[in-house]
């Protein structure tokens, strides 16, 4: 059988990190054997470590069953739930120096690395139909991010997330974070919390039963994307990231049902919204709920459809600090563009003072909320408005959690518990893509 690829995760970035080396490591530049508590100190650009300083360092476990623990990792970064939490991860621990630290980088075959985010994703005692097409899509997701910052450090072109000039501000959040390591641990990638969330047989019995299998379309790997709760219908790739159309990330209604409205046009996305329609995401089951939510995740209680209420000054004072621009007061938020599933791609900020369109998704969500709203498949509501036109309070209601662009973790949990297999999970939410085995 082929071996599995190795990738490189970035853990986190800090000026000190102190970890622990469960079991005998080798410290290459020096061929020494190390063990125990350890400290290293970002100064002037350079790493500290006993005495001595360094560019990079390399960690290299003598034994299949030696691990490292790191200390206090933030996890859910700029999440409602970001808290700091100790780790442990198996495999190589390799850390090198950037202007803002120490980056700290965990080097692991896919097929671990797979176990450990299966079980960071989501409960690990979620059914194993849903837990199979999670690997498949994971593992497809992985290789193709591996693949493509291949091709973008080759390319002579920067890569380009970002068009910005007086009047609006459109970017996306993808690979262009990530040029030391594949990919990072936390949300902005998938979620990789090492061993430190225990997994189980079921997990691993996913991750064996589907080994080495990834989804392709016309022979290329799918950049297989996920969400927790799509709100009905799913999202298209471009309208979340850069402008190039995928077949296999298309809309479709998360449904037995096959028909809904153009959610483009901005009635019919406020009709969708302002109701909860069936869909396999729309379920309120606290035992299919917990197959997909972590305990973390599980304080949020309103996902499928939300609410989020503003005063005036509340929402003039976020906007103001999240963008540096000073609005004055707000007057109004235009959708400009919808996306296929309701969601706002480009959006007008009126304010007393001047106007600006902000997107992509991520960017709203990130603009009007302290951490990130549910997502941006939401209408607006204005209230109490003065005589010279100026709202005091401001409520959104909200359609989802995440792009809802690929997979809907909550609706794929439905469909498991509904006695749909993993290939049909699959070829709902990747339609015309084949499951194929690569190593």
């Amino acid at each position: 059988m082929m071996e599995a690829p190795v990738v490189n995760v970035g853990i986190l970035t800090e000026k000190a990190v102190t970890f622990i080396l469960n079991g005998d490591f080798i410290h290459t530049q020096t061929g020494h054997d190390l063990s125990g508590v350890q400290h290293v100190l970002w100064v002037d650009g350079q790493i500290v470590f006993n005495g001595r300083l360094y560019q990079e360092l390399f960690f290299e476990p003598v034994s299949q069953d030696a691990s490292f623990d790191l200390k206090a990792v933030t996890i859910g970064v700029h999440f409602h739930w970001q808290r700091n939490e100790d780790q442990r991860f198996r495999g190589s621990l390799y850390m090198r120096t950037s202007p803002e630290g120490i980056v700290t980088i965990n080097q692991i075959d896919v097929e671990e690395y797979l176990t450990s985010v299966i079980s960071s994703e989501m409960s690990a005692e979620a059914s194993l139909e849903l837990l199979q097409a999670h690997a498949v899509i994971s593992r497809s997701w992985l290789l193709a991010q591996m693949e493509k910052r291949i091709q973008v450090d080759q390319d002579d072109r920067k890569y380009q997330s970002l068009y910005c000039d007086n009047e609006q501000l459109i970017r996306w959040y993808d690979r262009e974070d990530h040029t030391l390591f594949d990919v990072c641990a936390d949300d902005h990638c998938q979620r990789y919390q090492g061993i430190t969330r225990a997994s189980t047989p079921k997990v691993q019995e996913a991750i064996r039963k589907t080994r080495g299998e990834i989804l392709t379309y016309d022979g290329e790997i799918c950049d297989a994307r996920f969400s927790k709760s799509c709100g009905g219908v799913t999202e298209r790739f471009e309208n979340c990231w850069e402008p190039v159309p995928h077949p296999y990330l298309t809309t479709l209604r998360d449904s037995r049902e096959s028909g809904f409205p153009d959610l483009r046009i901005e009635a019919e996305a406020e009709r969708w919204i302002r109701t909860a329609p069936e869909a396999f995401c729309n379920t309120h089951d606290p035992a299919i709920l917990g197959q997909v939510l972590n305990n973390y995740d599980q304080e949020t209680t309103d996902f499928y459809r939300w609410k989020v209420e503003y005063t005036q000054a509340q929402l003039a004072e976020l906007i103001h600090r999240k963008t540096q621009i000073n609005f004055g007061e707000i007057t109004d938020l235009i959708p400009l563009e919808r996306g296929t599933s309701g969601r706002i791609v480009k959006l007008k900020i009126v304010g007393t003072r001047r106007t600006y369109i902000i997107g992509k998704e991520l960017e709203i969500r990130r603009t009007l909320s302290e951490t990130h709203l549910y997502s941006s498949a939401f209408v607006v509501d204005k209230e109490g408005e003065t005589a010279d036109g100026i709202p005091q309070r401001f409520c959104l209601t909200g359609a989802g959690w995440g792009h809802g662009v690929g997979l809907c973790q909550i609706g794929a949990a439905v469909m498991g518990a509904k006695g749909y297999g993993y290939q049909e999970i699959l070829t709902h939410y990747f339609p015309g893509a084949a499951i194929e085995r690569r190593y």
